[in-house]
């Protein structure tokens, strides 16, 4: 399995649409302000995430249940910011819509610019052949309310090809989360 470069991610993007929108270029500002770096780096992609957030609150005294989870334990916000409580989390999902190819394993990392505030990014990776926004999820590790910016860097996705192609991808096996398009909870 080869890391890939920025060449083969700008190669992927633009003629097999593996990211749309697609940022050729490592982007440090828009319209003259500065914003959290997002496009193309020297051997990954930083995404963005878009302006619609949910944000846990247990003002249902629910109990986090995978199999069972409770939608009423979020709040829906859609803005350019949001605020995590302390030792809290928000979802959220990329601006980016990706097709990861047959032969692909994408893995995401936070970005430093949050790590560095406490801030946790937790996306599972990018299994060959899924296609969807990305859901995001933000753990705000201090006891201190946290922003997010939407529409700026959040974290980065580093691509891995194998020198053999999957056996069964997760769209031969009709995984559950294929083709979503919005922050998705969890599904039993």
């Amino acid at each position: 399995m080869t890391i890939k470069s920025d060449r083969w991610i700008c190669e992927m993007a633009e003629r097999h649409g593996m990211i749309e929108p697609f940022e050729r270029d490592q982007v440090r500002s828009v319209g003259g302000e500065r914003v959290i770096s997002f496009g193309t780096s020297s051997y990954g992609y930083d995404v963005r995430c878009a302006a619609d957030f949910k944000v846990f609150t247990n003002i249902n005294a629910a109990i986090v249940d995978p199999k069972a989870f409770d939608e009423t334990s979020f709040v829906d916000k859609q803005s350019d910011v949001c605020i995590i409580p302390p030792n809290s989390f928000a979802l959220a999902r990329t601006v980016e819509y990706f097709r990861i190819p047959r032969s692909v394993l994408t893995v995401c990392l936070g970005k430093s610019t949050y790590a560095r505030c406490g801030i946790i990014v937790n996306v599972t990776p990018l299994e060959p052949e899924w296609e969807g926004h990305v859901t995001l999820e933000f753990s705000n590790t201090t006891p201190l309310p946290a922003r997010i910016y939407a529409n700026e860097g959040v974290a980065q996705m580093i691509f891995f090809e194998s020198d053999e192609v999957c056996e069964t991808s997760y769209r031969d096996r009709a995984g559950k989360y294929q083709g979503q398009t919005g922050v998705t909870l969890p599904k039993a």
